[in-house]
């Protein structure tokens, strides 16, 4: 026990160390230099040049180490970086001494506090070419010293652990993929041992990355694991494509390899490095709906960084996701605000994390009693610090309707940016209960709106749907009055907008989720109607394009999301049966129930209602918003449905239909029974 606390690394122990170390090799450095520069048989009176200046060299170079900060570098993990700030060091310390050695300083030489000093600084006759030999001597004996803990680790031990862990091919010879090899070369004992790359680089082809050979393009997997005998397999392309994704995961399940591995999608902007820990399972939304998305990250970091960033509906699919990302771009703070408490401690736990910076200890050192927030801990008094106020992310339980609620948010933190997520979005749910959808989607907006434009933030980002778009269901009418709501906020100080895009993929409550449970209990998995479509994306993706529209997007613009090309529903059903290794229609029926109310069998998410312009980005457009409300007619609207919702029955439930039909253009708000008959005669579609 006493050894093993004796020899525990510390800071001070390595400092101790390195100071120790350095010392000898700077003695032996200029030593060196001067057998070097005499041909291995130094002259007396250079002996004694050699012993008055040893000191200066000792003195300069420690303490401009310490400058430095040479001693405060990570020995297991030290880098190009820090070899660099090695050399600048030793350019510093050899100027210093050939000023202090070479050149004669009255003023100095003659100090009071230098007659103390063992050695001297001006020393006559001093060789000059020594200032190069030492610091090139010193380089090398320097950086062999704090480089020699990786050496072991990473070659020499390395080469002793051949056979442990899985034969790994690395798909994607990059920064990524070098980053994963160089973690493996770190964690030797890990359960993977690299083979090698593949990569569609053809200049990288045949080349060395890390000791490892680039074999081939990625066409060439199934020859490439056949032959090395590959038992696992890492994807180290981010932003891969679905469709590529899929075919490289059935080609690896085909083969019976047994593991195959991707990088995550990074959120910590400012921390972008991958280890092997953080490798995830490929998700059904990865071969079902990922795309290759290009961010702004610069434009994104000056956006958010150092804002105070308000998320309704942060415990949502896509408020939570929207909160994940914009926590790495160094926020002031985010206001988390949700009226599912349960959500919220999810969300927390996950950014404790994720984002461990966002939180300080709840109990802080303050060293003696000054009041009753202190108690003693082990013999020492501690505060109590308050999370509201010392915390980066805050958790407020907290419903939008409610107006006080709002206000006090408001009030507290004085949000600079506003994400307004929170709303009802399941479309035949709202048909059944269109009073609760008004109060959320469209009063729930209204105040959020309004505290925004008193409180004067910044930007309000109101999270849309294609739904919107020639709505036929109560929750696309009441996401397009929210719209208009926003529209007529806005004011020129705070700028509002809105982002429309279509479904995402493993939301709670969409269909991925509803197919895979159907599947875990043998099917059928049931689809509307067999000509069905919809525009997917994965969440990530989905909220990528909502933060850059966010940076992009002026004042009463609604932005559209291009969520690629529209999938057929049965198509997603039949593609997932295969992926789960069965066969559609054999193994796993598909069954066609019909439409559900408030549903169309296509989504116009490109608005064919308006038009769009392009953006400074591929896959943002800005619809063509030719209509809108005042300030002074969303009051009387709301003033309108504020009367009609007061003391409301259900079977008054078609009164709310017909009143958003005289304010949402295109909104039909055809019954059940109405849009069977338009089905069969083709002319919703």
């Amino acid at each position: 026990m006493v050894t093993k606390r004796l020899f525990a690394p510390t800071h001070s122990k390595r400092f101790l160390f390195f100071f120790l170390f350095d010392f000898g090799i700077i003695v032996f450095s200029l030593y060196f230099s001067f057998f070097i520069r005499f041909e291995f048989d130094i002259p007396i009176e250079y002996k004694l040049i050699f012993l008055k200046s040893v000191g200066a060299f000792v003195v300069v170079k420690l303490m401009v180490f310490a400058y430095f900060r040479i001693y405060k570098v990570t020995w297991r993990y030290v880098g190009l970086h820090d070899m660099l700030n090695i050399i600048r060091a030793l350019i510093v310390s050899e100027l210093i001494l050939m000023v202090l050695i070479l050149v004669s300083l009255p003023f100095l030489h003659a100090s009071y506090i230098l007659t103390f000093l063992p050695f001297d600084f001006y020393v006559s006759g001093f060789p000059r070419s020594i200032f190069l030999l030492d610091g090139l001597i010193s380089f090398f004996l320097f950086c062999g010293l704090r480089i020699s803990k990786r050496i072991f680790f990473e070659i020499v031990q390395r080469k002793n652990t051949t056979t442990r862990g899985k034969r790994t091919i690395i798909i994607g010879a990059g920064n990524t993929g070098e980053m994963i090899v160089r973690d493996m070369s770190r964690h030797p004992s890990c359960d993977y041992y690299p083979v090698g790359f593949l990569d569609d680089d053809r200049t990288k082809i045949g080349m060395y990355m890390r000791g490892l050979k680039v074999y081939g393009t990625v066409g060439e997997l199934c020859a490439v694991i056949i032959k090395y005998k590959i038992e696992a397999v890492i994807i180290a392309i981010p932003s891969l494509n679905h469709r590529i994704l899929r075919e490289i995961y059935s080609l690896v399940k085909e083969l019976k390899v047994g593991t195959i591995k991707i990088v995550p999608r990074i959120y910590d902007f400012h921390k972008p490095d991958i280890n092997i820990k953080c490798l995830e399972d490929i998700s059904i939304e990865d071969l079902l709906g990922r795309q290759a998305i290009s961010v702004d990250y610069k434009a994104l970091e000056i956006f958010l960084k150092n804002k105070v960033v308000l998320v309704t509906g942060a415990g949502g699919s896509i408020g939570s996701e929207i909160v994940s990302q914009v926590c790495s771009f160094q926020p002031e703070k985010v206001i988390l605000f949700d009226i599912d408490e349960t959500e919220l401690h999810s969300m927390k736990l996950r950014l404790e994390k994720m984002f461990p910076d966002l939180f300080y200890s709840q109990w802080a050192g303050s060293g003696k009693q000054e009041s009753g927030n202190e108690k003693q801990v082990e013999g020492r008094w501690v505060r109590w610090r308050d999370s509201l106020t010392q915390d980066k992310a805050i958790f407020i339980t907290g419903d939008i309707r409610d107006e006080d609620a709002v206000y006090e948010v408001f009030r507290k933190f004085n949000p600079h940016i506003v994400f307004h997520a929170a709303a009802y979005k399941h479309v035949p749910m709202m048909e059944n209960n269109p009073k609760e959808a008004v109060k959320v989607n469209m009063f729930g907006t209204y105040n959020v709106a309004k505290a925004s434009v008193q409180y004067n933030a910044d930007k309000f980002i109101l999270i849309s749907s294609d739904k919107a778009v020639k709505p036929t269901s109560i929750m696309g009418a009441t996401k397009r009055m929210a719209e208009y709501i926003g529209m007529a906020f806005d004011n020129g100080i705070t700028s509002f907008m809105s982002v429309r895009f279509g479904n995402v993929l493993g939301s709670r409550g969409s269909v991925l989720p509803t197919f895979l449970d159907q599947l875990k209990h043998g099917g059928p998995l049931t689809v509307t109607h067999k000509d069905m479509k919809r525009y997917f994306m994965t969440i990530p993706e989905a909220v990528s394009l909502v933060l850059q529209a966010s940076v992009i997007g002026n004042r009463n613009e609604v932005l559209v999301l291009d969520m690629g090309e529209p999938l057929k529903i049965v198509n997603l059903a039949e593609e997932l049966i295969r992926i789960h290794g069965m066969q559609p229609y054999q193994d796993v029926d598909i069954e066609f129930v019909g439409l559900r109310p408030g549903e169309k069998l296509f989504e116009e998410l490109l608005t064919a209602e308006e038009g769009t312009n392009a953006s400074k980005h591929e896959k943002i457009f800005i619809a063509k918003n030719g209509e809108g409300y005042s300030r002074y007619e969303v009051e009387q609207i709301l003033s309108e449905f504020r009367r009609l919702l007061k003391g409301m029955q259900m079977e008054d439930y078609g009164k709310i239909r017909e009143l958003l039909k005289k304010y949402v253009k295109h909104y039909a708000g055809y019954n059940r029974e109405e849009k069977v008959s338009m089905v069969v005669s083709g002319n919703l579609l």
